[in-house]
C-alpha cells in the first residue's frame, strides 16, 4: 500500500496555502490516478478560509503540526522558518510556491516556483495545462483563493496571468461579478471584533530570518481602516509582548485598506530607525500610515532586507 504524501502549506495557514494544499493534492490523485495525496494544514485556519471552505463545501483538512518522518509536497512557501515543525525530518518530494526562493536540501525534487500572484494561480494552470476538468466548487476555491493574495488584482504581485486564470474560473464557478465577491470575501476577512489582539496578528503572520536576527510580519486587510483604530494601543503591547516571548528582532503590523489602497504600520523593533530608513518614512508612537503599501511580498520584504539583511 502506498504512503500518504501530505499537502501542506506555511504555518498560520492563508487562504492560498488551504486551498493551494486541497486543490493540489486532488491535481496530483487525478494526474497519478491514485488517492494517497492528502491536504493538511500546519495550524488553524482563519475565518475567510472557514468562510470560503463552507460556501463551496469542503471539509477543514485536518492539522499535521510535524512533518518528520512524513513525505510532503510544500505549497504556498518553501523558507524553513514558515513550515510546520520536523521538516529537517521529513522527506520532501516537491515544492509548488510563488515567493523568494531560500531553500536547501540533499535530494534532487521537482521545485515549481514562478512569479504569479498566487500559488493557486500555479495550481489553477497546471489543471489547464494537463486538461483536468475544475468542478464549480473547487473553481470557487481556487478562485477566492487567488482573490485574496492578489487583493481583487489591485497587489502589485498581480499578474496578467493571474487575471486571465481569473476569468476563467469565474466562468467555471459560475460567478458573474468576482470584483464584487471578492469585496465579499474581504469583508469577512476583516471582520476582527471577535479576535484577541494576538490573534488579529497571528490572522495572516509569517516569519523572516534576517542576519539581524528573525522578523515577524503580519497583515490584516480592511475595506474601512478607521474601524481598527480604536484597537491599534492593544496589538502594539500584545506586538511588544510577542516580540519578547518569542525572541523576535522585530515584529510588524500593517492594517492594509484595500479601498484606499494603503497600508497602517504598528512597528515592535530593536531599531525602529532602521524601519524608517527602509521606508522613508518617520514613526508616531511607532506608528506610520504608508500610501500605496499593500503588499508584503512584493514591497514590504524587499526594502527590509536592504536594511536588516546586509
Amino acid at each position: 500500500m502506498q504512503e500518504k504524501i501530505y499537502v501542506i502549506g506555511h504555518k498560520s495557514p492563508d487562504l492560498d496555502s488551504v486551498a493551494g494544499a486541497i486543490s493540489y493534492a486532488q491535481f496530483k490523485n487525478k494526474l497519478e490516478g491514485v488517492n494517497f495525496y492528502v491536504p493538511v494544514v500546519a495550524g488553524i485556519i482563519n475565518k475567510e478560509t472557514e468562510y470560503v471552505l463552507e460556501k463551496f463545501g469542503f471539509e477543514k483538512p485536518k492539522i499535521l503540526k510535524d512533518l518528520k518522518n512524513k513525505k510532503v509536497i510544500l505549497v504556498d512557501h518553501n523558507e524553513v522558518s514558515q513550515s510546520a515543525d520536523g521538516r529537517e525530518g521529513a522527506e520532501i518530494v516537491e515544492v509548488l510556491d510563488h515567493h523568494k526562493v531560500d531553500f536547501k536540501y540533499s535530494e534532487l525534487i521537482v521545485f515549481k516556483v514562478l512569479p504569479w500572484g498566487a500559488s493557486a494561480s500555479i495550481i489553477a494552470h497546471c489543471y489547464f495545462k494537463n486538461n483536468i476538468k475544475i468542478n464549480k466548487n473547487l473553481a470557487g476555491l481556487i478562485l477566492s483563493a487567488i482573490l485574496v493574495d492578489t487583493v481583487i488584482t489591485k497587489s502589485p504581485t498581480c499578474t496578467e496571468k493571474d487575471k486571465e486564470i481569473i476569468e476563467k474560473l469565474a466562468e467555471i464557478a459560475e460567478i458573474k461579478d468576482w470584483k464584487e465577491y471578492g469585496m465579499e470575501i474581504f469583508k469577512v476577512r476583516s471582520s476582527v471584533s471577535d479576535l484577541s489582539p494576538k490573534e488579529i496578528i497571528k490572522s495572516d503572520f509569517k516569519d523572516f530570518v534576517f542576519k539581524v536576527g528573525r522578523i515577524g510580519i503580519g497583515q490584516v486587510e480592511t475595506v474601512n481602516l478607521e474601524e481598527l483604530n480604536s484597537l491599534e494601543d492593544n496589538l502594539l503591547k500584545s506586538l511588544n509582548d510577542l516580540k519578547k516571548s518569542g525572541d523576535y528582532h522585530s515584529i510588524i503590523l500593517f492594517i492594509t485598506d484595500i479601498i484606499k489602497e494603503g497600508s497602517r504600520f504598528l512597528v515592535a523593533s530593536e531599531d525602529a530607525s532602521g524601519f524608517e530608513k527602509a521606508f522613508k518614512v518617520k514613526l508616531k508612537n511607532n506608528k506610520v500610515y504608508i500610501d500605496k503599501i499593500i503588499s508584503r511580498k512584493k514591497q514590504v520584504i524587499p526594502k527590509l532586507t536592504k536594511i536588516f539583511d546586509k
